[in-house]
């Protein structure tokens, strides 16, 4: 299992998401940080380094995520994360002015385990929003489907 990712792969990876992150739908540019390529199965979970398996994350949903594929609910005990490559953004998630509010158990714990409603990522979104920034055409695309 290798860790390293071609500049092949990282850069399919990114145009694929429309340089978005794939989880909080944040823009690359419009993030310090900018965005980095996770395994959406870790390593140690068994995942590949292949792009099916990998996802473009905005460095705070790749760090809070970190290895973890899910987490524990308090009904229905373990629960996998979204899964960019298997999952409709829209059907987990919809924007209420610049919270992400979940719709489903899956979306619930993702939004928890990744921060997505934290104060300091709810003002960043507020501020883009305000500058028409957030979401941008193709996050928009991705809510809607």
């Amino acid at each position: 299992m290798s860790r390293y990712i071609s500049e092949h792969i990282r850069r399919l990876v990114a145009t694929r998401a429309d340089c978005l992150c794939e989880y909080c739908l944040i823009h690359e540019h419009d993030t310090f940080f900018g965005c980095e390529v996770d395994h959406i199965i870790s390593l140690k979970h068994g995942g590949m380094t292949d792009p099916d398996n990998l996802a473009y994350a905005c460095f705070f949903c790749n760090r809070r995520k970190g290895s973890d594929i899910g987490s524990i609910s308090a009904t229905d005990g373990f629960v996998r994360f979204f899964n960019p490559r298997s999952d409709l953004w829209g059907q987990h998630f919809r924007l209420e002015g610049a919270v992400i509010k979940p719709v489903t158990e899956i979306g619930e714990l993702t939004a928890r385990i990744l921060g997505f409603n934290d104060s300091e990522r709810n003002l960043e979104r507020e501020i883009l929003i305000a500058e028409k920034r957030y979401p941008s055409t193709s996050a928009l695309v991705r809510m809607q489907r």
